[in-house]
């Protein structure tokens, strides 16, 4: 089955795409002018189209990034590591990306955090006894890690379950900035 190639839009039809897409969903500056190239008939068309949604307001990079931070911290309880991964990886410049996730977890317990993540991801068992064994505390870390969490507050947390975490710490990980 051939896949079909979309038409490629004009400058007047790419001005509409890009009021469709961000209707539908708010991007950075970085995510739309990759789709719109996508589609374009001519490259030159997309800045232009950019900055006029600059201009109205429509597409501030800022505003875009402090709200999908302050939204990963709140509502999914993700680590600073992890936002700020997700936020570069929407295509916000990294200075800027820094800059907010840094603002966003100004005077925010990790440790805290962690706690509430744990209660989450296994609120169906009894923590305690679920990390006795080696294997679900090493999946715990893993997922505390992929979660954005630094190591050191991390293993912290998991020491209060189980005394098994102390490994954890001589497993020889890479360096990360506790």
């Amino acid at each position: 089955m051939a896949v079909r190639k979309p038409k490629a839009l004009e400058a007047a039809e790419l001005e509409a795409l890009a009021a469709k897409l961000l209707q539908a969903r708010a991007l950075s500056t970085g995510e739309l002018r990759e789709r719109l190239r996508r589609r374009a008939a001519n490259a030159a068309d997309v800045e232009p189209i950019l900055a006029k949604f600059r201009q109205l307001g429509f597409l501030n990079d800022r505003k875009f990034a402090e709200a999908f931070a302050s939204a990963r911290l709140e509502s999914k309880g993700m680590g600073k590591a992890r936002v700020l991964r997700d936020l570069l990886g929407r295509r916000v410049a990294g200075p800027l990306a820094r800059k907010t996730v840094d603002a966003a977890f100004e005077g925010v317990e990790e440790t805290a955090l962690i706690e509430a993540f744990l209660a989450r991801k296994f609120r169906h068992v009894d923590l305690a006894e679920f990390l006795a064994e080696e294997k679900n505390l090493a999946a715990a870390y893993r997922k505390l890690r992929y979660a954005g969490f630094s190591r050191g507050n991390s293993i912290r947390v998991l020491k209060q379950y189980s005394v098994r975490a102390e490994a954890l710490e001589e497993a020889g990980e890479e360096p990360d900035s506790d």
